[in-house]
């Protein structure tokens, strides 16, 4: 037997609940993990594509070390680990059926293959900050100037939009298990 057919295995012999037993029975709670991973999942997504896009964009300006380009490979690595995590989750969590087992195995599987993935991305992006934060400081430090951060405030709102739909499709998936 593989793993998934283990997790398959003990889907079908578990209790058949609407939502993965560790919820309790608690509907809000599963609508709140729903929500969040699926948004997480998605900005990550938005982000990443943002980042990356922006890097290709910008490749002729921004050489491999600089400030600009050691910011965006921060973002990226965050972004990715919180995408593969979080998205891990919601595929388990929008998936969940007890009454097809073999499913539910195979997406609680992934979910454990993935996260040792997203953790290192995690871990790469810390060990990125630890290594550039000495040389960034001093860099920011040459020339002071405020930062406009509300440049970014349209993709920001959307962010916020599609979280709100998420939020609203979470419990309508919930509520009609």
């Amino acid at each position: 037997m593989n793993n998934s057919s283990f997790a398959a295995q003990a889907v079908a012999e578990g209790p058949q609940t609407l939502a993965p037993p560790s919820f309790n029975g608690m509907g809000w709670l599963v609508v709140i993990n729903l929500a969040v991973m699926t948004i997480a999942t998605l900005i990550g997504v938005m982000v990443i594509v943002k980042l990356v896009g922006d890097w290709v964009k910008c490749r002729d300006r921004d050489v491999w070390l600089s400030p600009a380009s050691i910011y965006r490979v921060l973002g990226i690595l965050f972004a990715t680990g919180i995408t593969l995590r979080c998205g891990a989750e919601a595929v388990n969590l929008w998936g969940w059926n007890p009454h097809d087992p073999v499913a539910t195995g195979i997406y609680l599987t992934a979910k454990r293959l993935v996260d040792p993935i997203a953790v290192a991305c995690g871990i790469a992006g810390l060990m990125t900050y630890i290594l550039s934060e000495p040389g960034m400081i001093e860099q920011q430090r040459k020339i002071p100037f405020p930062v406009d951060m509300w440049l970014a405030w349209p993709m920001v709102k959307r962010m916020l939009r599609l979280g709100l739909l998420t939020f609203v499709a979470a419990i309508g998936v919930v509520s009609t298990r």
